[in-house]
């Protein structure tokens, strides 16, 4: 069974196969030992077997598995080889390993995904092929949010399984926003005890008139963070946490009123954001806010190692700067021309201080205007033209246009999606994406690190929803953002549906809640004000 994804760069196939039995070995050797751990806790749960440790490859009877580095492969890059002398994985790093036994996984049929073993009498085998494979991109990710709605701690480590199955490696955390503060911050208890809650929740599309009259919220703990973080890196995904600022921010103001334009509105009266759409409350461009914000930072790099922190600075409107005599100070003291300016200080303030500490900023592509700090880099999420402009500049960059991969946007043209909003895009749409703008020349296209599709969750109350939008369309994408396609046009659309009508087999084992191939079943219809398609942007961003 070779019907792969994403697929890989060159599958040479054999004849014969590797047979599985109870005295099949799995040896992991020095730099894999962790692949081995996993792999072998995995294949155990699967398919009942002992798969002990301690096979080498030469005194085998050709029914182990191998893992072991290959210095002249890249980190990221595997190659596979199944044959006489059983199935051997090197890797140029521990990733490139792990890949390759993700790959071995797929070989091996959907029951491998289970968590039990289904039937006493299962023969696992592995073909005699040789692949050979790398990744196009360093950056292959997948960003959900988790303030909107959100989601336990067991979903997302059930969330960085599915981003290892179909080797993503990227998982950028939306921790904060008006409606929710997720992750405990020590120094200031508030965050979560207020910040993590709001009385009601809008239904659908902000334009709904209902409400789900009930509160919501939750949030992680220090250690849950820490869980999460060491669980992905075992899964060689790096976790980007993301602290958005200086809009989208009414919850923390919320929990500590003094971080708003308290000169411009009264903030002791706001409460977290129970509704849809931008936000006019942002906060305040002052030193307590400066230094709020530095103190939250503080433990967020100790809980994150990874080198990107994602400060957000998407759509924060700027009329209260405008109405208040602070922000109109501190724009004459800095000598800013504009409130754009004032933002750009107001990001490149935490450019600086991350950059002091080792880390890198990143944020959505509004930080692009006012004039950007050197080092850090964009999320172009409102088409491709931020992330042309910030290449150009020399920054680098992650492609993930709205309109190409929100993977809360609706799936058909029809009024049957669950809550129809955004642009249409089809799987084939998703597939036929390209992250590398035609506009750039070979040297500028160097900066584009990669692709994340994003997963905003207004209209996806629960872990079911998130699935149905996100899968089977997660599918394609990682095929784009792991495999070297050819131009959109010309990408073979009908092989990967091919591929795909067997990898509905290792989502069903792994309990995805995907759209159906036919669209929503009539239960996930939601008629009447839910039911019209809202044509244009989703009601985040």
């Amino acid at each position: 069974m070779t019907e792969l994804i994403p697929m890989p760069r060159d599958v040479v196939a054999g004849s014969g196969e590797v047979r599985l039995t109870e005295y099949s070995q799995i040896h992991a050797g020095p730099g894999a030992e962790g692949v081995g751990q996993w792999l072998s806790g995995v294949l155990r749960q699967a398919t009942g077997l002992p798969l002990r440790e301690g096979w080498e490859l030469d005194d085998t009877d050709g029914d182990g598995i191998g893992l072991r580095l290959a210095p002249g492969l890249g980190a990221e890059e595997y190659r596979l080889v199944s044959g006489p002398s059983g199935v051997l994985i090197e890797g140029g790093g521990a990733a490139g390993v792990f890949w390759g036994a993700q790959t071995l996984r797929q070989l091996l049929g959907p029951d491998a995904y289970r968590r039990a073993p289904v039937g006493r009498d299962r023969t696992w085998a592995v073909p005699h092929l040789t692949i050979e494979d790398a990744p196009r991109f360093r950056w292959r990710g997948l960003m959900l949010d988790v303030a909107r709605h959100f989601m336990p701690k067991d979903g997302v480590l059930r969330y960085l399984d599915l981003l290892a199955a179909h080797k993503l490696n990227v998982f950028h955390f939306h921790l904060t926003d008006d409606q929710g503060w997720r992750v405990e911050i020590k120094k200031y208890p508030r965050l979560t005890e207020v910040g993590s809650w709001r009385a009601r929740t809008k239904i659908g599309h902000r334009a709904s008139p209902l409400w789900e009259e009930k509160p919501h919220g939750g949030h992680y703990t220090q250690d849950d963070i820490r869980e999460i973080v060491a669980y992905a890196a075992e899964r060689h995904i790096t976790v980007v946490p993301e602290i958005d600022v200086p809009g989208h921010s009414q919850a923390a103001i919320a929990a500590y009123p003094e971080l708003g334009n308290t000169d411009v509105i009264d903030t002791t009266a706001l409460s977290v954001w129970d509704t849809w759409g931008i936000n006019p409350n942002v906060l305040a461009p002052t030193d307590n806010t400066l230094r709020f914000y530095e103190d939250v930072f503080e433990e967020v790099l100790e809980l994150f190692p990874s080198e990107f922190i994602h400060v957000g600075g998407d759509e924060c409107l700027k009329d209260q700067w405008r109405q208040s005599a602070t922000a109109q100070t501190r724009m004459r003291e800095l000598g800013l021309k504009d409130e754009d300016e004032l933002q750009a200080w107001f990001i490149g303030h935490f450019d600086g201080w991350l950059s002091a500490r080792g880390r890198r900023l990143i944020g959505w592509d509004e930080i692009l205007e006012g004039g950007l700090a050197k080092g850090a880099a964009v999320s172009s999420w409102r088409g491709y033209a931020g992330g042309i402009a910030a290449a150009r500049a020399g920054h680098d960059v992650v492609m993930c246009p709205e309109q190409q991969v929100y993977l809360d946007h609706r799936q058909d043209a029809g009024a049957d999606e669950p809550v129809p909003i955004g642009y249409v895009r089809s799987l084939e749409d998703v597939y036929r994406f390209e992250p590398v703008p035609a506009e750039l020349t070979p040297y500028e296209a160097r900066h584009v690190l990669g692709t994340q599709a994003n997963v905003w969750t207004e209209v996806m109350e629960d872990q079911a929803r998130v699935d149905y939008q996100a899968f089977p369309r997660l599918a394609a994408f990682a095929e784009v953002a792991w495999s070297s396609l050819p131009v959109p046009a010309e990408r073979d659309f009908a092989g990967f549906e091919r591929r795909l009508a067997v990898h509905y087999g290792r989502l069903d084992a792994l309990g995805v809640a995907y759209r159906p191939p036919t669209g929503p079943r009539p239960w996930q219809r939601r008629p009447g004000v839910l039911g019209r398609p809202i044509d244009g942007p989703p009601p985040n961003r």
